[in-house]
């Protein structure tokens, strides 16, 4: 039987594996992780795994699972070479996987402070994978103060677990707002009023330098011109697509690995899925590389289609979620950029003072929904989009109003 060898390990690549067993594929799989454990879930590793020494990584299948389904493992044994021409995959212990089709899931890599280059310091931390949180918990249970630079998810959720472990906490954003990729200024800003309420300080539009490293710890680091020491700081300032692969094996790639809609890339028998993908958006008219679970998730099942010969093109509703502390963010859909014309916000009230949705449209046309404690909202109106509804301004903003109802 031809086989298919995935190379990653995160979300997109156990959902693969799900999918093509299901499929009754799994004895033609190879799966090769950088990591040396089966595929887990990756967003508690910013909240409840940091809170307790007691919590460890969830799998998304037990490794009996993998042995019963016949699932070839290569784990702690990382890709280092694609020879596409011998249809091979080269393992840094120098095994030589043949393949039929191959699918690069290899995700993103947290990315790095150019200033500090490539000094491991202990008291600086990035977070991706499971050592890096392991890591980060134990550092955790020594700090006192908490830096976080990056006000974007990642940097937000670890510093609502950092405060509720009693750390003193501050976060240094260098752009204006909070969240300024990813949710719209009026969703930015309860954000902002949440967590400073809640003892968190916040300095936004920061000018940070002045690194000071002192044998193996960053000391100090200069924001807005003024010294400030570092006991712990967390880098939460994006993530990297990781494509040296592929462009080492000549597939194409501009910021991220090019795919089609069925997940194809320059070269045939070469798909990729997941965070390391640059992907054609029905709904933005553009291509786009997304970081969530829902689009690896959504890409690994395109592309179970097309490797079983039943291809269908992607066109899922990208949607998001994060919690931060209090907060429950529930986002569907892409926010408008700024300066849109047409683009008009409706305030829906929650349940309760802390819950409310935001739905933006633009011309009319409902394009994206983001809810704050209201997860039923949330539910509905992703409802709403995936059925390219878009009901009435005042209809959405009454909450008596079911949106159940508009779906009609």
């Amino acid at each position: 039987m031809n086989p298919i060898v995935i190379i990653g390990g995160g979300h997109a690549a156990a959902q693969l594996c799900a999918g093509l067993a299901e499929a009754g594929q799994a004895a033609r799989l190879h799966l090769v992780c950088e990591e040396a454990c089966e595929p887990y879930h990756r967003p508690p590793l910013s909240k409840t795994f940091l809170k307790s020494a007691d919590q460890a990584t969830q799998p998304h299948k037990p490794a009996q699972w993998f042995k019963d389904s016949g699932i070839h493992m290569h784990l702690g044994d990382p890709a280092v070479a694609i020879d596409r021409a011998a249809h091979t995959v080269t393992l840094k212990s120098g095994a030589v996987l043949p393949f039929e089709r191959l699918v690069l899931a290899t995700g993103s890599r947290a990315r790095r402070l150019p200033a500090l280059g490539n000094a491991e310091l202990d008291n600086v931390i990035t977070l991706r994978a499971a050592d890096e949180a392991q890591r980060l918990r134990d550092r955790l249970a020594q700090a006192q103060e908490v830096t976080v630079l990056g006000g974007g998810f990642i940097g937000l959720e670890v510093a609502c677990t950092a405060l509720a472990l009693g750390k003193k906490v501050r976060v240094i954003e260098v752009a204006p707002r909070l969240l300024g990729r990813a949710v719209s200024p009026a969703l930015s800003e309860h954000v902002l009023q949440t967590h400073r309420a809640a003892g968190m300080e916040i300095v936004l539009g920061a000018s940070v330098g002045g690194f000071q490293v002192e044998g193996a710890r960053l000391a100090s680091v200069e924001v807005n011109g003024q010294s400030q020491p570092i006991d712990l700081l967390v880098l939460g300032i994006g993530a990297v697509p990781e494509t040296a692969l592929a462009q080492a094996a000549g597939i194409e790639c501009a910021d991220g690995v090019v795919v089609d809609a069925h997940m194809q890339t320059s070269d045939p028998a070469v798909l990729a899925v997941g965070d390391c993908t640059r992907f054609p958006d029905r709904r933005a008219g553009r291509a786009l590389r997304l970081e969530s679970v829902q689009n690896a998730n959504d890409q690994a099942r395109t592309a179970v289609a097309t490797l079983t010969g039943a291809p269908r093109a992607y066109d899922a509703l990208p949607w998001f979620w994060s919690d931060q502390g209090s907060l429950r963010l529930q986002m569907a859909g892409l926010v408008p950029a700024e300066g849109t014309p047409g683009f008009v916000t409706v305030r829906r009230p929650g349940p309760n003072d802390m819950a409310f949705s935001l739905l933006h449209y633009v011309d009319g046309q409902l394009v994206c929904a983001e809810s704050v404690n209201a997860p039923v909202d949330h539910m509905m109106t992703r409802k709403l989009l995936e059925a390219g509804k878009s009901p009435a301004p005042e209809q959405v903003a009454d909450a008596a109003v079911p949106l159940k109802s508009l779906l009609g």
